[in-house]
């Protein structure tokens, strides 16, 4: 799902497996619901992370990331991650991901996380498919 800022939007429940001992989400958490609605970001241009892997001989890596978190989310709260790329290099994607409270769209955390293309057989940095390029590019243009 996404909005007309050409950000992706995706939902997330909280689960009581997600929470520490004080019953809210644990710091890591966020994390794997960013993780995920960059998957699903990249789905919705029509690529799966393993037909990358055996069609183009690419992966995505994580190369870094800067988080700030501003208020707990707790069990059962309906979330939504806003996915958004900021930039666009030849061998990496930068993107803005935000966590907020669906019920009053308290900003909970945001990140700002670069990830890498690289070789899925050497593990070294490779340029990202020009097909992939092209389909996310005209995404971003046209809103969706």
């Amino acid at each position: 799902m996404s909005n007309s800022e050409n950000e992706f939007l995706w939902p997330v429940r909280v689960y009581y497996e997600d929470t520490d001992s004080g019953g809210v989400v644990y710091y890591a958490n966020y994390l794997k619901f960013m993780e995920r609605a960059r998957t699903e970001m990249l789905r919705s241009f029509g690529f799966e992370q393993d037909q990358l892997i055996t069609d183009q001989g690419v992966i995505f890596a994580v190369h870094s990331l800067s988080v700030k978190y501003k208020k707990p989310a707790v069990f059962n709260d309906e979330l939504i991650v806003k996915t958004k790329i900021s930039d666009c290099g030849r061998a990496s994607f930068d993107f803005s991901q935000s966590v907020l409270r669906a019920l009053d769209e308290s900003l909970l955390c945001e990140a700002e996380i670069k990830v890498a293309c690289i070789n899925a057989e050497k593990f070294t940095p490779t340029v990202i498919p020009e097909i992939m390029l092209k389909k996310i590019k005209q995404g971003a243009g046209s809103g969706s």
